[in-house]
Parts: structure tokens; sequence; C-alpha cells
């Protein structure tokens, strides 16, 4: 196992459990509700829907993103990037960071921060696989009264809901060797907010949510290559897990202290690019990589090397890089034009089935983040599904969107085309029935309320 070495801070003895404010309709972190990718609520969005049908808004962003819309209450919450990379001829001294508040109601939007970023910051140009990427991939989190964001190595930020700026904290400069850039995205446990550094400075932290001062941190050189963004899995009413999938292993945390508590050999995969979603106490991990990667299930509340005891099945089906959706003892996931569900008590295959695109489908995008710059690289699938109900619901780069519906057999029950929102990359959030849903351009809502 990769050498691990967890700090606790005296900051630890200040912290409050308490419960957060956010409501249970809420989406207010990367793919909702502990990243599980499942809407709590009874109501299901539309299954389709055009420009005249089930549109309740759409509204122009000032730039580019990948980073995943959250709802909370009222607003949304989404970041982006202007100016270098996206303005013909503009520096790294014109690059802005954007957090963006907008009215749930309408599309209006409430307010926007602009940050200045810490530089010099990762070079965004023609042919380079950071175009892919960008400057905004790490989706926001909230409580209800606050909103947190994580923008790589220009820092972890605080505001409240109305704007106003609390706290902001540099958490690592160094840019990814890969040139990949940085995407995982800052999530909270009780008054810790969690934010992997991975490409910062290879080390996972715990933040007081209110001060931004270090409750913990864990460096290691084994958070090298992970992209993905950590989950909560609750082992029963006394102990909760904080998980990570890294190269090759899961490792398992406690959120309040930081403390390593468990590892198990994972995927044959250099990169974990894909984050593991969890069901109570058992954790599941789908990646595809040079080693060849595969699917995993993996129990948590141990302690140490759990490989031998606590890893329930491992078995070859493997998705790139988008993170599944758990829903009634079955994983889906969606990649490659392919529709694939494991049984999640065995990982045996229960369906792989071919999507059916849209007779009017548009032409692949160009790729990269931006306006006036665009880059090649990688050609690939970004988002990740989520569901609603049965439904479930799968976003392409080219603006598909595949409603499916979850069981036994493969059900496509339809596919929306978005066809004016330049490139989507970001996982939709699901809140009391609607679906929202934002691109390089454009963010929607969705909705026949």
């Amino acid at each position: 196992m990769k050498t691990i070495q967890a700090k606790a801070s005296l900051s630890l003895l200040l912290l409050a459990t308490i419960c957060l404010t956010a409501n249970a309709q809420d989406w207010p972190r990367f793919r909702g509700p502990n990243g599980s990718g499942v809407s709590t609520g009874d109501a299901t969005p539309p299954v389709t829907w055009s420009d005249t049908e089930n549109l309740k808004w759409k509204i122009e962003l000032p730039g580019p993103g990948h980073s995943c819309p959250i709802v909370v209450g009222d607003k949304v919450f989404l970041t982006c990037w202007t100016g270098y990379g996206v303005d013909e001829g503009a520096t790294q001294e014109d690059l802005r960071l954007h957090l963006l508040c907008f009215n749930r109601a309408d599309g209006e939007q409430v307010w926007g921060k602009a940050l200045e970023p810490t530089l010099p910051e990762e070079t965004y140009a023609q042919g380079n696989m950071f175009a892919e990427h960008g400057f905004a991939t790490h989706t926001p989190v909230s409580d209800g009264k606050h909103v947190w964001a994580f923008f790589g190595k220009s820092g972890a930020v605080c505001f409240d809901m109305d704007g106003n700026e609390k706290w902001r904290k540099n958490l690592g400069k160094d840019l990814d060797p890969k040139r990949w850039g940085s995407s995982s995205s800052p999530i909270l446990y009780k008054d810790v907010l969690i934010v992997t550094a991975s490409v910062e400075s290879n080390t996972l932290y715990g933040l007081n949510k209110l001060t931004g001062e270090e409750v913990w941190s864990v460096p290691a050189d084994g958070f090298a290559s992970t992209w993905g963004t950590p989950v909560l899995a609750k082992v029963d009413d006394d102990r909760t897990d904080l998980v990570i999938a890294v190269p090759y292993e899961i490792w398992g945390f406690n959120p309040e202290t930081g403390k390593f508590l468990w590892f198990c050999e994972s995927l044959e995969t250099n990169s974990a690019c894909a984050s593991a979603v969890a069901e109570q106490e058992k954790v599941y991990f789908v990646e595809s990589g040079r080693g060849g990667g595969g699917s995993i299930a993996v129990g948590a509340g141990g302690k140490d090397d759990v490989t031998k005891s606590h890893v329930k099945w491992k078995v070859g089906e493997r998705n790139r890089i988008g993170t599944p959706v758990v829903f009634d003892s079955k994983l889906y996931w969606v990649g490659n034009n392919m529709a694939q569900c494991i049984s999640a008590e065995d990982g045996s295959s229960v369906y792989e089935a071919r999507l059916e695109r849209p007779k009017n489908a548009p032409a692949a995008s160009s790729g990269g983040g931006g306006g006036g710059r665009r880059g090649g690289g990688m050609r690939g699938e970004y988002s990740s599904p989520v569901a609603a109900g049965a439904n479930l619901y799968y976003v392409t780069r080219k603006g598909e969107v595949y409603v499916i519906e979850m069981g036994d057999e493969f059900k496509q029950l339809a596919v929306n085309v978005f066809s004016d929102g330049g490139e989507f990359s970001a996982s939709p959030a699901i809140s009391n029935g609607e679906l929202f849903v934002r691109s390089t351009k454009m963010l929607y809502c969705i909705s026949d309320q």
C-alpha cells in the first residue's frame, strides 16, 4: 500500500456535530445526495422535451465549464470561466473564475462572483489535452447556508447564499504532469469541508467549513492520477467511512479526523477518473484504464488491508469515466453508445445494449471548453447518469439526453437533443421533478410543472 501520513489539527475540537440544513429535495453536491446520482423525491422529470415542450427556461452562460449544477432551495449554482481560452488573444492575466447563482424559478442570474486565479495556470491551446476540461470542472457543494467552490490551484472559496465571500484557502499550486487538469469536487461531512487536492498537492484535506481552517490533511503519493470525488459510506449509527478510489486501490478514512482506516486492492488501472458510489456500507467502483479496469464491490467498516475480508466481488465489466447509478440492487452506466447493467449482488451481467441514436443527431463537437481556441485531444464522454423514479437520464457530449427505464431489460424511452448548447460534459441535477442540464454555453431547466 502507498505510504499515507495523516495529521489532525487542534481545531477539530472546535467542530460542532450539526446536521446539514439543505432540504431533502435538494441536489447539493456532485451527483446529488451523497454522490449517488439518485433523486430522493417522488417527482420525475419529463421523458421528452423540445424548444416548445417541457422546457421551463434556458439561459446563456458567460463562459464555459464542465462542472455540474447544484440545486439548493430556490437557487441553482455552477462555475465557469472567462477570458483566457475563451476570447481570442486573451492571456492568462485575463482569466477569471466564476461562481454563479441563478433563480430556480426563471433562470435569471441572482449574483455572480469573479475570482482572480493563482498564476501561472495550465496552458490552454489547440491540441492540448487540458482543453478537454478547462478551468471550471469541480462541482460546488452547499449546506443550504453557504456554498463552497474549488478551483484547483486557485484554491477553495466559501460564500454565503447572498454571494458574500467568507474565506478562501490555497490547497497546493502544482499542475497535473499529464496535463489533464483537475476535477475532484468538494463534499461535506458535518462541519468538515473535504477537498481532494490530488493534482495540486497529492493531499486530501478536511477544512472547517465556516473558517477554512485546516482540521486535518492526508498527504499521499497514491492520490496522483486521481480525479474522482470521495463518497461517504455509512457503516452503522456510530461510524461513517470516507471512501475514495485511487489507482489500483480503494481507501477508507475517518471523515472527522482524517485517520486512515482501511484499504483494499482494487482494479488494474493506473488512473482513477470515475468516482466510487456507496449504497449503505457497500462501495462500488467501475473504471477502465491501461491496466484493464473492471468493476468491484467492497464493504466499508474494516481495518487495515481488507482485500480478502471485505471485497464482495470483482468482474471485468467496465466503463471509461462515468460513475454508475445503484438502483434496486443493480448498477447502471452508459458509455461509448452502450448502456450496461450488472447485478449489485454479485457483479453478473444483466444486459448490455446499444443506444438507439436519434436520426437528427448533431455532428460531433469540435472539442475544447471555450470559444476562441479549441483543443483536440481525447474524445470521450465525461458525464455520469442520474436517476429519478425508475428512469435513468444520461447526457452525451453532443447534447443527446437518453432516458432509459431501469429494470431487468434494456428499455430506451426517449432521446432528446439540445442543438444550441455547445458541448455537454457535466452530469445533470434533479430536484423536485426538474432536470437541470448545463453545457459550455447554456443552462437549461426541464420541467412539466
